[in-house]
C-alpha cells in the first residue's frame, strides 16, 4: 500500500484545548490534516524499490566482477564472462525475492495495525495513529503506547519510557504532564491532548518503530560481514600480484584469464546472497503463518533457542478467567463481601482479565465510587486501592502475599485448597487510608475471592514437542508460585514441582543460580523477569520470551528471541521481535521448526560456497611462490559454482532440517568446508605439478583439473547429504548427470578437451586417492571439532 505525500512545510494554524470529553470536531481535524497536521511519518519503513535494485546490484564484489569481465573483454576471453551472468541472476532473484517480502509484509502491517482512541465531536473513534491531527484529545489505559507527544488532560497514569530511556521505573502521569510517544501505560487511564505531531514527536516514529533503535544484524550476518571485508581487503593486491607471477610463466592473454579464474574463485559471489534471501524468503513464511516479523535477526535466535520462557495466562490457559467461590472472613457477609467487589470493579480504571471477570460477575447491579481516589493495578505492586471518599479509609484488592505480610501465614488456611487446584485467588482488604508512595500499613482482610483459568487444550501437545526438541520450558508468572506449578504440571511441563515465590528473591542482581535450578517462578515483577533471562543467556543459554502485557516489555527487549501475542497491549508488541497475529501458542512449534530449517540449509550450503573459496585463497596463495599455472580458466570455475554449488544449495533449501542448530556459525561452517577445500588444493596441486613434468599442454591440464574438481564436488555434496535420503539421492544424481552432461554436449563452451591416455592415468589416479584423502581429512578435523566444543573454548570462539 502506497502512502500519502506527506506535505514538506507545515503552515501555521490556531492551537485549540478542546474539552476533554469532546474533542475536535470533524471540520477541524480535516482542515488539520489539509494543513500537514497530522500523524503521518516521512520515514519509509520499508525499502523502496529503487533502494532493493540498488542494494542488490550496487556492490563492491559485483564492481569487481564487472571489472574482471572487462579484463577478459580486452583480451578476447569471452567464453570466460559467463561468470556474469550468475551474478546477474543472483541479483535478480535477490530484488524478486525483497520484493515479494516487501508486498506481503505492507499488506499484513496494514491488517495488523494498532487502532488508537480518538474523541471527536463528543464521540469515541477508533483511528489509525497516523490519521491523529495536532490537539486531538485521544483516551489510554494500561497496556496502549503513546503514538505521538501529548499531554494529560484527565486521570492519572503510570508511564514505563523504558523503550526510549532505558530506565525501568514507572513515571507517575498526572493533568499538565507531558507523555511522549513511544512509552507506554502500565497502570491507569487518561485523556491527553496531542501536542507535537508525525516530524515533530519525540521518537520521530509511528507504532512500534518509533521505540526501537536499529535493527541489530544477527550474529551470522556480522560474521560474513567480517569474512567479506577481509577478502575485500586482500584479493585486489593478491590479484595484482598473481597476475604478475602468471605473465612470467604463460602469454599475457593466458595469464590474465587464470588470475581472473582464481580471483573469481576466492569470492563467495552468492554466499552473502543466499543468507539474506533465505532470511528474506523466511519473513514470507513466517507471514503466511500469521507471524509478523520485525526483525531479520530474530530468526536465527530463533533457531538456537534451547530455553523458552512464558507467562501462564494466556499461553498454556485460555486467558479468560471465571470467579469460582468467595471465602468472606469473621465479621463479613458473603453477600457485603460480592457488594463491595462490584463496586470496586466498576469504579477501577483496571482493564485486565481479572477485573472483566470481577464486572461480570459483580458489577451488574453494582454502582461505581464517584470521585474516588486510585491507586491503580500495577505489575510490580500485584494490587490496587480506591478509596470512596478523601481522606476515608480505601479498599484494596491485590495477591494475599503483598497485602497480608506478617499474617499471610495466619489466613493461609483459607485458600490454600484454591491453590493447590492451580486457581488464582485475590484478597479485598480495608486500610484507614489511601497508601502514600505504595508504602502499606496495617489492612484489614475482608475475604478471597477465587478464580479459575482453563488449561488450553493444546498446550499438552505444544510443550511435548518443545521437550521432544531439547527446548527448556519455564514459567514467569505473577500468579502464586503453587498455584502456578499446579498448573505447570497439568500441562505436562517437566520439573514444574521446582518452583520458587520470587518476592522472597532480590528485585535485580544476579538470578542465574535459580534461574537454572527452577522451572516455575511465581509473583514475578517484571525487573525480576528481566534479571532471570539474564540470569539464563550468562549461563550460555539463548532464550525466548513469549509475552502479552506491559509486565513482560523488559523481558521481551532483554530475550534473545522475543515474540508478543496480537491479542495483548500495544507495548508487548512493538517491543517484541515477533508477532503471533493469531495469538495461538500452539503455533509455536512451527515457528521453530521454521527457524531451525532455514538456518540448517544456510549453514549446509555456506558450506558448499565455502569450499571453492578455501581451494581458490589456497591454491593462489601457493602459486604466488610456486613456478605453476593456475589450473583453470573462469569458464570451468562458472560451470563447477554453478552445479556443485548452486544449484544444489537451492535445491537442499527445500529440505526439512529440524534437529539444533549449532551455536557458532562462521567456525562450524569453515570447519565443515575444510576438509574439501582441501581435498581440491591438493588434488588439483597434484595434477599440476605432475602434468607440467609430464608435459601436457595447458588445456589438456585444465580439463583433467576441471573434472577432478566436479568429482571432488560430488564427494563433497555425498557427505554433507549423509545419511542419504531419496531426495538428496535425486539431487546427487541430478547434479552428477547435469555436469557429465555439459562436460560432454558442452565442451566447447567451457574449454574442455578431449584427453589423451596420458591425461586419463593422471586423472584417474588422483580421483581415486580423492575419498580416502577426504575420509582421512574429514576425521582429523572432526576431533579438531570437538575439542572446541569443551565449554571453555566453545564460549570464547562463539560467533568467531
Amino acid at each position: 500500500m502506497r502512502k500519502k505525500k506527506v506535505p514538506s512545510v507545515r503552515q501555521s494554524i490556531p492551537r485549540l484545548s478542546p474539552k476533554p470529553d469532546q474533542g475536535l470536531t470533524a471540520a477541524q481535524a480535516a482542515e488539520r490534516v489539509r494543513l500537514g497536521w497530522h500523524n503521518r511519518s516521512t520515514a519509509a519503513l520499508t525499502k523502496s524499490t529503487g533502494q532493493i535494485f540498488r542494494d542488490n546490484f550496487c556492490t563492491f564484489f559485483n564492481l569487481l566482477f564487472a571489472l574482471l569481465a572487462a579484463c577478459l573483454f580486452a583480451v578476447g576471453a569471452y567464453r570466460d564472462m559467463l561468470f556474469l551472468g550468475i551474478v546477474l541472476i543472483n541479483a535478480a532473484i535477490g530484488v524478486v525475492q525483497e520484493l515479494r517480502v516487501r508486498h506481503t509484509l505492507n499488506r499484513i502491517q496494514l491488517l495488523s495495525a494498532q487502532r488508537c482512541t480518538v474523541i471527536r465531536d463528543g464521540v469515541s473513534q477508533s483511528l489509525l495513529p497516523e490519521e491523529l491531527v495536532l490537539d486531538d484529545i485521544i483516551q489510554l489505559q494500561a497496556g496502549c503506547q503513546v503514538c505521538a507527544d501529548a499531554i494529560v488532560c484527565d486521570g492519572t497514569a503510570e508511564v514505563n519510557e523504558s523503550l526510549l530511556t532505558g530506565e525501568a521505573d514507572p513515571v507517575a502521569k498526572r493533568p499538565g504532564d507531558c507523555l511522549l510517544s513511544g512509552s507506554f501505560l502500565v497502570s491507569g487511564r487518561c485523556r491527553a491532548r496531542l501536542d507535537r505531531v508525525g516530524e515533530d514527536a519525540y521518537a520521530n516514529r509511528i507504532t512500534g518503530e518509533a521505540t526501537r533503535q536499529k535493527a541489530a544484524r544477527s550474529e551470522m550476518m556480522r560474521a560474513l560481514d567480517r569474512l567479506l571485508r577481509l577478502i575485500g581487503v586482500v584479493i585486489v593486491p593478491v590479484g595484482a600480484v598473481m597476475l604478475a607471477r602468471q605473465a612470467a610463466l604463460l602469454p599475457f592473454p593466458y595469464a590474465v584469464r587464470s588470475t581472473v579464474a582464481a580471483v573469481v574463485g576466492m569470492i563467495p559471489e552468492g554466499l552473502y546472497l543466499l543468507v539474506s534471501a533465505a532470511l528474506t524468503v523466511s519473513v514470507l513464511r513466517l507471514a503466511r503463518r500469521n507471524t509478523l516479523t520485525h526483525e531479520l535477526s530474530c530468526i536465527e535466535h530463533l533457531a538456537r533457542v534451547d530455553v523458552l520462557c512464558l507467562d501462564k495466562t494466556g499461553t498454556i490457559t485460555e486467558g479468560s478467567m471465571e470467579v469460582e467461590a468467595l471465602f468472606p472472613l469473621s465479621g463479613v457477609e458473603q453477600g457485603e463481601l460480592a457488594a463491595l467487589l462490584g463496586r470496586f470493579c466498576v469504579t477501577t480504571s483496571s482493564a485486565n482479565a481479572t477485573a472483566q471477570a470481577l464486572r461480570a460477575k459483580f458489577g451488574a447491579d453494582a454502582a461505581p465510587w464517584t470521585g474516588a481516589a486510585e491507586i491503580p493495578f500495577s505489575s510490580e505492586r500485584k494490587w490496587s486501592a480506591l478509596a470512596p471518599d478523601a481522606g476515608g479509609p480505601c479498599y484494596l484488592l491485590g495477591a494475599p502475599e503483598r497485602l497480608l505480610g506478617g499474617a499471610l501465614e495466619e489466613l493461609r488456611s483459607c485458600w490454600a485448597e484454591a491453590v493447590a487446584q492451580g486457581n488464582r485467588v485475590l484478597l479485598l482488604a480495608q486500610a484507614p487510608e489511601l497508601p502514600q508512595e505504595n508504602e502499606l500499613d496495617t489492612v484489614r482482610p475482608l475475604g478471597f475471592v477465587v478464580l479459575s483459568d482453563q488449561l488450553r487444550r493444546d498446550a499438552g501437545e505444544t510443550l511435548a514437542f518443545f521437550q521432544a526438541q531439547g527446548v527448556t520450558v519455564k514459567i514467569l508468572s505473577g500468579d502464586n508460585a503453587e498455584a502456578v506449578s499446579r498448573i505447570a504440571r497439568r500441562a505436562g511441563i517437566p520439573r514444574s514441582e521446582h518452583y520458587v515465590d520470587a518476592s522472597q528473591l532480590p528485585e535485580t542482581g544476579d538470578l542465574s543460580q535459580e534461574a537454572e535450578e527452577n522451572t516455575v517462578f511465581g509473583r514475578v515483577t517484571p525487573r525480576q523477569k528481566r534479571a532471570l533471562i539474564q540470569g539464563l543467556q550468562q549461563a550460555g543459554h539463548t532464550v525466548a520470551m513469549i509475552g502479552d502485557g506491559v509486565n513482560d516489555v523488559l523481558a521481551l527487549k532483554q530475550a534473545d528471541c522475543s515474540i508478543a501475542m496480537a491479542a495483548g497491549s500495544e507495548a508487548a508488541q512493538h517491543a517484541a521481535q515477533l508477532v503471533l497475529l493469531d495469538s495461538s501458542f500452539s503455533s509455536m512449534p512451527q515457528i521453530l521448526k521454521e527457524g531451525r530449517r532455514v538456518i540448517n540449509n544456510i549453514q549446509r550450503s555456506a558450506t558448499l560456497f565455502l569450499v571453492k573459496n578455501i581451494f581458490s585463497c589456497l591454491m593462489t596463495l601457493l602459486l604466488l611462490f610456486l613456478p605453476l599455472p593456475y589450473p583453470l580458466v573462469p569458464a570451468q570455475i562458472s560451470l563447477v559454482s554453478a552445479l556443485m554449488i548452486g544449484a544444489p544449495s537451492f535445491l537442499l533449501t527445500f529440505e526439512p532440517s529440524f534437529t539444533p542448530v549449532s551455536r557458532r556459525f562462521l567456525p562450524s561452517v569453515l570447519l565443515n568446508a575444510l576438509p574439501g577445500g582441501l581435498v581440491n588444493l591438493i588434488s588439483l596441486s597434484a595434477a599440476a605439478v605432475l602434468g607440467t613434468a609430464a608435459g601436457l599442454s595447458i588445456d589438456q591440464l585444465s580439463t583433467v583439473c576441471t573434472l577432478l574438481m566436479g568429482l571432488n564436488g560430488l564427494l563433497v555434496l555425498l557427505f554433507l547429504c549423509w545419511p542419504l535420503t531419496p531426495f538428496r539421492t535425486a539431487v546427487l544424481l541430478l547434479m552428477g548427470l547435469s555436469f557429465a552432461g555439459a562436460v560432454l554436449f558442452l565442451a566447447p563452451l567451457f574449454q574442455i578437451t578431449a584427453l589423451t591416455a596420458q591425461s586419463w592415468r593422471l586423472l584417474g589416479l588422483l580421483a581415486a586417492l580423492s575419498p580416502a584423502l577426504m575420509i582421512l581429512l574429514t576425521f582429523l578435523i572432526s576431533r579438531v571439532k570437538r575439542l572446541l566444543q569443551q565449554p571453555g573454548l566453545e564460549r570464547s570462539c562463539s560467533y568467531a
